[in-house]
This record gives C-alpha cells, structure tokens and sequence, in this order.
C-alpha cells in the first residue's frame, strides 16, 4: 500500500532558548521548507507576546511558544518550553521528504539534543 504522508516527530532538551521568539520560529519555518522542498504558507503564533505580565504563562509545561506552519502538503507545529529548554517539532506532509535532514537541521538550529526522534508512514 502505497503512504497517504509521512510525519516526523521530535522531541529535542537542552536547547538554546534565545531561539524560542517569533522571528527564530519564522525563521526555523523558512529554511526548513527550503531544505525539505516544501511550498511555505501562513504561519500562526500562540504565545505570552503582548499578553499583560499578569496573564502570562508561568507552568513549565506550558510557558513557551506554539506555532503552527502551513505548507501546501499539510502542516509543520511547534511547541518551546521556555523554562525547561525543550522544543517539540511535528512535521506532517502527503509529500515526501527526507526525514534524517529535517531532524539534523532541527537538532542544528535549536542547539540541542534529540531525546526522541520518530518517523511514521501514514496509510
């Protein structure tokens, strides 16, 4: 049978969180699509910017950055853990691409170790 798409998913500690802001996400973004061919879309924030310091996130496990890529062949996601200098990635797509380049070039720009890396058809 032949894969509907293809989802990388990694789990990355002891990252440098000076990359865990907007315009080092937006950047992540680019060159990611650039590497892996893909069309790059819109992307979306959830994060404590322009938030009142009252309201901002203080948990651990939840204090950091979302993001969601659009690509033209589904969706790159992001989770940062500001306090903890984790980041989460999910790549999805119904296009191929090369899952080990995606990993090392995400492993290369947040700085970090790969905890967990995993790699899945879908069918």
């Amino acid at each position: 049978a032949n894969a509907y798409g293809y989802a990388l998913i990694i789990d990355i500690n002891q990252c440098n969180t000076k990359k865990f802001n907007r315009k080092e996400i937006e950047s992540y973004f680019t060159r990611l699509c650039d590497l892996i061919k893909m069309q790059k879309c819109v992307v979306h924030f959830w994060d404590d910017v322009g938030v009142p310091p009252e309201e901002q996130q203080t948990d651990p496990q939840t204090k950091g950055t979302s993001a969601v890529c659009f690509i033209l062949t589904s969706t790159i996601t992001i989770h940062t853990l500001d306090l903890l200098g984790k980041v989460y990635v999910n790549i999805f797509s119904c296009k191929e691409f090369d899952p080990k380049a995606a990993e090392e070039f995400t492993r290369e720009w947040f700085e970090g170790e790969i905890s967990k890396s995993t790699f899945i058809e879908r069918v």
